[in-house]
């Protein structure tokens, strides 16, 4: 064989031999991207409960006066968790029985879990139910601040419920398994009304001012009607194994708290009875593990249970609340069963922080409250809650900064968005980010990540009443508006 046909030979041989081996390694990527594309879509869900019921004799708080001690348990309180896991990123909800948690201690349990588990504090969501029937989580005597961010000096609840948030994760992630997820909403109108009324004549509040609103006014000639309109859904996410064995439901309802426990009991209100109902209507009872059913408060700050439009309906104690569970659990129950379950979502989160400015009184407002406050006792007030609202505003001054940070957090769940605001917030406000949410469903969670107070909207702002008074919303009054255009641009960046 001559030189130049050997050489040619030599070098087409070489060149089909590359060919060759290029196409077995394209094959073996392909093969390797698919196999690892199969392993990040397996999608798993664990959840859990932890029990956080405080000791008697605590002050059971959420009313004005002494805080009346605790010397039942009608209900244990929870911390109940939801983990979900689409083999990339890690999304813990975690709704606890509290009236509302200071940022503090929700910081410092997350730095618990992220140390133990390595889940980033962004992907923790973690909120207070509101029940009126529970010991602070906010401090008790010296170590109770009315400004507490930064605050390591924790009671002894404190330190039992940062640690119990971090163990009820891990809990939540050793039951991890392989699991479907789905999402809808329901509609319950006939149990939430808004309980801010605007008033034919105005209303002397605590700082010498008239108001044109008025919280629970009770039932009288002087109203005109509700000041806004409440949000009637129940927005919910519904976990099950591969096999449809139920795993968690976490729903969100847009109910203040409904009440109606004696005096001394400490109860985790309906939210809990919703929790157990609907356990049984999905006949996950006795599961191993324990199936756990979840309420989170929606935007409820100014809608509550009570129809000032209507007469008054006289209830035993906890017969109230059972019969909103029931209607809530059972519509829940009936949008359940048109969900369509997905293998598999994309799961994302953000975390950012809002520099707001505290809404402090006036130089007048607070001269005035000095003087309210060093009148002896014997001068009747022209307000009942005058010297209250004195303190507090001074307290106010004295130990606030002028501005602070708060968080915000949205998760993405496939096609579902969910907000997280430290606030109690307007349904307004709540309803506002679902019509401009960039997801087809929605929904918001309050009291998240810290408890700043209330969020009326500059429109409400306006008209005055109880959840706009110094010191009960404590931030500008374009918080709102800020907040909402903040989560809009997070929900378009994880979209």
């Amino acid at each position: 064989m001559k030189r130049k046909e050997f050489r040619f030979l030599f070098l087409s041989s070489f060149l089909i031999l590359s060919i060759l081996l290029s196409t077995l390694t394209l094959e073996a990527k392909v093969a390797l991207t698919k196999e690892e594309n199969n392993t990040e879509k397996i999608f798993l869900a664990g959840s859990a409960t932890a029990n956080i019921t405080p000791f008697l004799g605590g002050g059971l708080v959420g009313n004005f006066g002494t805080p009346p001690p605790a010397t039942n348990v009608h209900d244990e309180l929870h911390a109940r968790c939801l983990v979900l896991d689409d083999s990339q990123t890690k999304l813990v909800f975690v709704i606890v029985d509290n009236i509302g948690i200071n940022r503090n201690v929700i910081d410092e349990a997350k730095r618990l879990i992220q140390e133990e588990t390595g889940i980033p504090r962004s992907n923790i969501l973690v909120s207070a139910i509101h029940t009126h029937s529970s010991v602070s989580a906010g401090g008790e005597g010296e170590k109770r601040r009315q400004f507490a961010d930064n605050s390591q000096d924790f009671d002894e609840y404190q330190l039992f419920l940062i640690r119990r948030i971090a163990d009820v994760t891990r809990i939540a992630i050793n039951n991890l398994e392989p699991a479907q997820i789905g999402w809808g909403v329901g509609n319950v109108p006939e149990h939430v009304f808004v309980r801010r009324w605007k008033m034919k004549e105005p209303v002397l509040n605590p700082f010498g001012e008239y108001d044109k609103v008025v919280m629970n006014p009770g039932r009288n000639a002087n109203l005109l009607e509700p000041a806004s309109q409440p949000d009637t859904e129940v927005s919910f996410i519904s976990v099950q194994s591969t096999e449809g064995k139920p795993i968690a439901l976490l729903a969100n309802y847009s109910l203040h708290y409904v009440g109606g426990t004696l005096k001394n009991d400490i109860s985790a209100d309906y939210f809990a009875v919703f929790a157990d109902r609907i356990q049984e209507l999905l006949k996950a009872d006795r599961q191993e593990p324990a199936f756990v059913g979840i309420m989170s408060n929606g935007t409820s700050g100014d809608v509550n249970n009570n129809n000032y439009g209507a007469p008054a309906i006289r209830r035993e104690p906890y017969e109230q609340m059972k019969l909103v569970a029931e209607d809530v659990a059972r519509e829940v129950f009936r949008a359940h069963s048109a969900i369509e379950f997905q293998d598999w979502v994309p799961l994302k989160a953000a975390e950012e922080e809002l520099n707001l400015q505290v809404r402090k009184a006036s130089p007048s407002m607070l001269e005035r409250a000095k003087e309210i406050v060093a009148r002896p006792s014997t001068v009747k007030p022209n307000h009942r809650l005058e010297v209250t609202y004195a303190n507090r505003i001074l307290n106010m001054d004295k130990e606030w900064p002028d501005n602070i940070d708060i968080v915000l957090q949205v998760f993405r769940i496939g096609d579902l968005g969910v907000a997280a605001i430290p606030f109690e917030v307007f349904a307004e406000t709540g309803m506002e980010i679902k019509a401009k949410s960039p997801f087809k469903q929605s929904f918001t969670i309050e009291l998240a990540n810290g408890s700043y107070g209330y969020l009326p909207t500059p429109e409400q702002h306006k008209l005055g009443g109880y959840e706009t008074w110094y010191s009960t919303s404590r931030c500008e009054v374009e918080a709102s508006t800020k907040i909402v255009a903040t989560l809009l641009k997070m929900f378009n960046n994880i979209k």
